[in-house]
């Protein structure tokens, strides 16, 4: 008897800050977006991207992005978020996970972001491999209230949905 084979779903859910800082480029979701101001991190700063690489790994139960890219590690410093993108992308696959989509929303009070919203899901869309359609992102404002109310930060959270097919057994 052959037994149809299940796929498996799971979500995952990322979230990353970091403080604006003059002297930096503000990279957002693979995009340089242009601001006096850029996030200040270990690599990068990307908190689109590394909340979307927290949300993969974590869907798929493989660690966070601290465990994989550590800050202490002077390989990742400056690092392009994409290129962390792209190895957990290729960690997903040897485990036979499948990206369905990626939802984002971007906390920021600072700079508008909506004429960068389509570039910033063609870059997403592009290193995952997956539709256009299946990334989302939202920018929403603090109305004043905290860090990123002040405009001394910018944060992102990424929701994820992966599928696995399950093997068929005879």
């Amino acid at each position: 008897m052959i037994e149809e084979p299940k796929e498996e779903l799971r979500v995952g859910i990322g979230t990353d800050i970091h403080r604006l800082v003059e002297g930096r480029k503000l990279m957002l979701g693979g995009v340089a977006v242009p601001h006096s101001l850029g996030l200040l991190g270990h690599s990068d700063g990307d908190v689109v991207l590394h909340a979307i690489v927290d949300a993969l790994l974590g869907a798929a139960g493989m660690g966070d992005i601290g465990t994989l890219f550590p800050d202490t590690d002077p390989k990742w410093k400056d690092a392009d978020s994409k290129g962390f993108l792209l190895t957990v992308k290729e960690k997903l696959m040897e485990k036979k996970w499948e990206v369905m989509n990626v939802d984002v929303t971007i906390h920021a009070e600072q700079p508008r972001l909506e004429p960068f919203r389509g570039q910033i899901k063609r870059v997403i869309a592009g290193l995952l491999g997956i539709d256009f359609n299946a990334v989302n992102i939202k920018a929403k404002t603090n109305n004043g209230l905290g860090e990123i109310g002040a405009g001394e930060a910018i944060g992102a959270t990424a929701v994820t949905l992966l599928r696995k097919k399950a093997k068929r057994t005879l």
